[in-house]
């Protein structure tokens, strides 16, 4: 069964028990991957991390590794 499939069957089911129809497929997306960032910020600052920049920083010193050893 597809996803799409799913979903019409989800809201057929809620339609026939009067309940509100279930959000649709990708429509909070972007919330969770929020949610997940400020998750990790957070987790970052109680470990006593920098929480922004990580990322970036991390990159940085992984190509610099690679030019090196690439010359």
């Amino acid at each position: 069964m597809s996803l799409t499939q799913q979903y019409l069957l989800d809201t057929y089911r809620a339609r026939q028990h009067g309940e509100p129809p279930p959000p649709a497929p990708g429509v909070n997306d972007w919330q969770v991957v929020r949610e997940l960032r400020d998750h990790g910020r957070l987790r970052a600052v109680l470990a006593g991390r920098p929480a922004r920049g990580r990322l970036r920083n991390a990159l940085r010193r992984w190509l610099r590794g690679r030019s090196r050893t690439a010359s």
